[in-house]
């Protein structure tokens, strides 16, 4: 998988989103948001929490484990 083009990363970009944005809504880190937009495990809780925000445009397992969904990355 790309890693600057995470499902996760897409999906923030084409709504419009920045990283603090997110963060700020979601109540994170941003760095913690960019290691997971790179692939870096995170919680359950959270991975849900960010498919929330993003009304389910992602799921939380996708999220959990980008490698496996990659497919987002080549729409």
């Amino acid at each position: 998988m790309d890693q600057t083009n995470s499902p996760l990363r897409l999906i923030r970009k084409r709504n419009g989103y920045s990283l603090q944005q997110v963060c700020l809504i979601v109540g994170m880190d941003n760095g913690h948001l960019s290691r997971i937009e790179r692939g870096e495990k995170t919680s359950a809780d959270l991975a849900e929490r960010l498919s929330t925000f993003f009304k389910r445009e992602i799921s939380g397992i996708e999220i959990l484990y980008p490698e496996r969904y990659c497919t987002i990355a080549q729409q």
